[in-house]
């Protein structure tokens, strides 16, 4: 076994030292390997604390399948990160993350851009009570969880077209999702939608649906994840128009009858 590096635990409740183990200087490796940045030893501390709640509160309430520590660290740490490689050179001051189950990848982004103010939507309560309790738990400031359908959410003026990323992983077809999502993104912003091996596809029939809603396609990247055999896609819609009030439709029908 690694030496294991002693670092305090800057910002969070004093129960104990975090010790960066062997894993977490992987972890460290990997992040700057896949996205250039190198992970401080307060982010470090932050992220083996968000995993440790995770764990927890998944053998009580059930929150994501990807539960075991490797797992957790590629599938979900690397793989928020992994969006950067497309937000790089833009501006992110204002971020919205929908149906971000337990905060991926609005927190763990976050933990990496403590200056980009985030929002993070969910429509089920033990996600979004997960993220409230994490938030606080990390002390981070400038992220809110709200608790309600982005179909409402979207029409809500405080926050339709006030974001310069909008951003979901895995959470409906391409069609469906860029109703869901462009109507948060400001003119000039962008859209990111994190794909398994059908986003390529996706992305092809969404056409149609994404120039009704103000947006145009901008590109499809495949990306690599140590370790993980599945094909994963970025892919990026910019916000060239404003987008028709009508959308996003009544809840339940973007779902129901995609553009």
């Amino acid at each position: 076994m690694g030496t294991w590096t002693v670092i305090i635990r800057v910002g969070l409740p004093p129960r104990r030292l975090w010790f960066i183990m062997p894993h977490m200087i992987e972890l460290i490796e990997q992040t700057r390997t896949l996205v250039g940045i190198t992970l401080t030893p307060q982010q470090i501390a932050l992220l083996g604390e968000y995993e440790r709640e995770l764990q927890d509160w998944n053998l009580r309430f059930s929150l994501t399948a990807i539960d075991e520590s490797a797992q957790i660290r590629t599938k979900h740490f690397l793989d928020s990160f992994s969006s950067l490689l497309v937000m790089k050179n833009t501006p992110i001051r204002r971020l919205i993350d929908i149906g971000t189950g337990a905060g991926f990848p609005g927190i763990p982004l976050k933990i990496i851009l403590p200056d980009t103010e985030i929002l993070l939507v969910d429509s089920v309560h033990k996600k979004t009570d997960f993220c409230q309790y994490i938030i606080e738990h990390l002390e981070l400031s400038g992220i809110e969880v709200i608790h309600d359908r982005v179909e409402r959410l979207g029409r809500d003026n405080r926050f339709r077209e006030k974001f310069d990323w909008g951003v979901a992983r895995a959470v409906a077809q391409l069609s469906t999702l860029a109703e869901y999502l462009l109507p948060f993104v400001r003119i000039g912003g962008k859209m990111l939608a994190m794909k398994g091996d059908q986003g390529p596809f996706e992305a092809q029939k969404a056409g149609r649906a994404v120039g009704l809603l103000g947006g145009e396609l901008e590109g499809v990247k495949r990306i690599t994840l140590p370790g993980v055999t599945e094909d994963r896609f970025l892919i990026t819609i910019t916000k060239k128009a404003t987008t028709p009030e009508k959308y996003p439709r009544r809840v339940g029908v973007p779902g129901k009858k995609p553009l």
